[in-house]
């Protein structure tokens, strides 16, 4: 009896613990199993951040290979720069010295074209002052020989050089070299207007048309004739007139440098001639202005 009083009360003890103990396993089960969920959604969490971590890694990388060779190409494009400004600066160097040089010589060029323009115009103005002179020339000698035929003897400015062309018919008879009494008296004349200008030079020169010569032995052709004449003339000039030998010239053309054809009587009548080529320099073309002096 006293043995089922222990046992009674020792089965319910028992009973009771064992009824505290299945809920305390029950809510740890609840715990484990709640934790294993956790667990799992941390692991899942876990492999989420890892997978992103590891593309963000890639996408860095290749970000980070761009920008390194984004960087060497600008170093790069710096360095082709440097290089580029390096000629630049030498180039603007060298075009600086080239430009001062051109300046220098743009500025030199100006002078000089300065300098040649007031030549050409002073040599204008000279050529003009000649011009004037050699028709005052003209003119004094035209009043000097008076009333002549033209056809007879002529006086002209040429390309700035006066002519004095005398028909052999005024000086020569035909065929001859020697003076005539009558080509004194205008050789005279042309004498005075150049009797005090002792400076000018001239040229006489004798031509001929182109017939032939047919004389005496003395003479062998046409251009020997000329030169004959011409040297008549230049001894007249100077021992009857006075006018200095060392400016004087005489010259031979003979037939070679015609004034009009030959095919007719007019133009071999014209053609035969002397010829006075007065050469004067500009300042000695002021003393031609000055009255012929009379004896």
């Amino acid at each position: 009896m006293k043995y089922k009083q222990f046992f009674i009360p020792a089965i319910a003890v028992f009973f009771l613990f064992s009824c505290v103990s299945s809920k305390k396993f029950k809510k740890s089960e609840a715990d484990y199993a709640a934790l294993q969920v956790q667990h799992s959604q941390l692991q899942t969490q876990l492999q989420t951040t890892i997978t992103d971590c590891t593309s963000d890694k890639a996408e860095l990388n290749r970000q980070k290979s761009v920008l390194e060779n984004d960087i060497a190409n600008l170093n790069k494009q710096i360095d082709f720069l440097k290089q580029n400004n390096t000629q630049a600066l030498k180039q603007l160097q060298d075009l600086s010295v080239i430009s001062s040089t051109q300046a220098e010589s743009i500025k030199r060029s100006m002078e000089n074209i300065g300098a040649k323009d007031s030549y050409i115009q002073t040599l204008q103005q000279q050529m003009a002052h000649k011009d004037s002179l050699n028709m005052a020339l003209v003119m004094n000698l035209k009043g000097a020989v008076g009333n002549l035929d033209d056809k007879d003897i002529n006086i002209k400015v040429d390309k700035g050089v006066v002519y004095i062309d005398i028909s052999d018919k005024l000086l020569f008879k035909s065929g001859k070299y020697e003076i005539t009494e009558q080509a004194n008296g205008v050789l005279g004349k042309v004498a005075a207007v150049l009797h005090n200008q002792p400076d000018i030079e001239f040229m006489v020169e004798g031509h001929t048309d182109n017939v032939p010569y047919k004389g005496n032995t003395a003479i062998i052709d046409n251009w020997d004739l000329s030169v004959k004449r011409a040297t008549a003339v230049v001894r007249v000039l100077q021992n009857k007139y006075g006018l200095d030998p060392a400016k004087i010239a005489a010259a031979g053309r003979g037939e070679y440098l015609p004034v009009a054809d030959n095919s007719t009587k007019e133009g071999k009548a014209a053609n035969r001639r002397t010829r006075i080529v007065i050469l004067p320099q500009l300042d000695q073309f002021f003393k031609l202005l000055e009255p012929a002096k009379t004896n």
